[in-house]
């Protein structure tokens, strides 16, 4: 579930990295690399995007200069993406989590400050569309603001100069691995929240490894904890998907003996990209058959080593006969715990039970019982919203 050593540094503030860490910036980079390449006859294929995660966005320039042999200068090339990016800065979603994690640490009075490797300018414009977060900050530093941006440790160092605290005494938060190391050679603590999938093997440095900032437990370094969390669950913004139950890798009864009624991913992949892997639940709509409790995964479960993001529904009723080509609504209103891989079969399949009657129980508070109701899971197909 998450990598960690066993001791804990208390900390008394909290210095963020933005892009992939609080911002969902990934999927705004691909898109707008996806169309502009074309003007140079070159496809993009995210193949770059390990090389150009928290660099700067000249850093950042200069590799798709040369990955995809672009017969323009680094400078050229910045000088025609930079209007793009800007248009989109309003259009980038917050992390699931994050602002839950800055509205937390703003009610109890935790100083934090941002530090990120995109310009100062840059910086403010992108919080400025996600309310309350710009106030929250105590000190905001842009990688044009230092000589040598991350993985140097200089705009941390900076950032605790901000604060006015001693850098041994801040938690850094980062997506990337020029960030990490960075924090880490400026004296912090560091936990890592790996914004590109299947990466958490190469945050060794980190002091931990979490799926996404909704796992994140500040009490371990001596932060308040969350209080949100009901009998193991933690209500989320609720989220909707849907389509016909299509066949999936034959695991779910013959393998798990758990019947699962999955999803084509085609239509749903930006939605996928903006939801960290884990186990979730919510209800289940079936066009001729009612609307039942149902908890899901979505991700590459580590188990199997699945290439591809999926979803996998668990509808928590015993069916008489399998309802492959029936349409499928789901209101996903709750959030159970990151994916994670297991020593054997039968303990991942004891997990998945115990995720199931989690979701069970916790379906019956009021908190999610009222979306039982939702429009949405009695809707048409042509309906489906995200």
């Amino acid at each position: 579930m998450s990598m960690a050593k066993p001791f804990r540094k208390l900390v008394s503030c909290v210095i963020l990295d933005l892009d992939g860490t609080l911002l969902n910036t990934d999927g705004i980079v691909s898109d707008v690399l996806s169309v502009f390449l074309v003007k140079y006859g070159k496809q993009w294929n995210g193949k770059a995007t390990q090389k150009i995660v928290g660099r700067t966005p000249y850093e950042a320039a200069a590799v798709i200069v040369e990955d995809y042999g672009l017969p323009i200068s680094t400078d050229e090339l910045l000088s025609e993406i930079t209007p793009i990016f800007s248009e989109k800065w309003c259009n980038i979603k917050a992390q699931p989590g994050a602002s839950r994690l800055i509205n937390h640490l703003r009610f109890h009075g935790v100083p934090m400050a941002l530090a990120s490797n995109s310009s100062k300018e840059n910086i403010e414009t992108k919080i400025s569309y996600h309310q309350g977060w710009k106030e929250s900050f105590s000190y905001i530093i842009g990688g044009d603001q230092v000589t040598s941006p991350k993985p140097s440790p200089e705009i941390y160092l900076e950032a605790a100069k901000g604060l006015k605290v001693d850098p041994s005494s801040c938690l850094v938060i980062e997506d990337s691995l020029p960030g990490v190391t960075a924090g880490k050679a400026a004296g912090m603590e560091v936990v890592a929240v790996p914004s590109l999938p299947k990466q958490t093997h190469l945050f060794t440095s980190a002091d931990e490894v979490i799926n996404s900032l909704l796992d994140l437990q500040p009490e371990k370094w001596g932060l308040p904890a969350f209080k949100d969390w009901i009998e193991g669950t933690l209500p989320i913004e609720p989220w909707y998907i849907g389509g016909p139950v299509i066949k999936g890798f034959g695991r779910g009864s013959k393998v798990l003996g758990i019947p699962t009624a999955n999803l084509s991913t085609e239509d749903y992949s930006a939605i996928l990209s903006e939801h960290p892997s884990g186990v979730y639940f919510g209800w289940a709509g079936l066009a001729t058959r009612g609307v039942y409790k149902m908890v899901m995964s979505i991700g590459w479960n580590p188990y199997f080593n699945n290439t591809e993001k999926t979803i996998e529904p668990w509808l928590l009723h015993d069916f008489n006969e399998d309802f492959y080509g029936e349409d499928l609504r789901l209101a996903i209103v709750g959030y159970i715990r990151p994916e994670a891989n297991f020593p054997s079969l039968e303990s991942l399949v004891a997990k998945i039970h115990e995720d199931g009657q989690i979701a069970e129980k916790a379906l019956e508070l009021p908190q999610y019982s009222k979306y039982r109701d939702d429009p949405y899971l009695k809707s048409s197909p042509q309906q489906q919203s995200s």
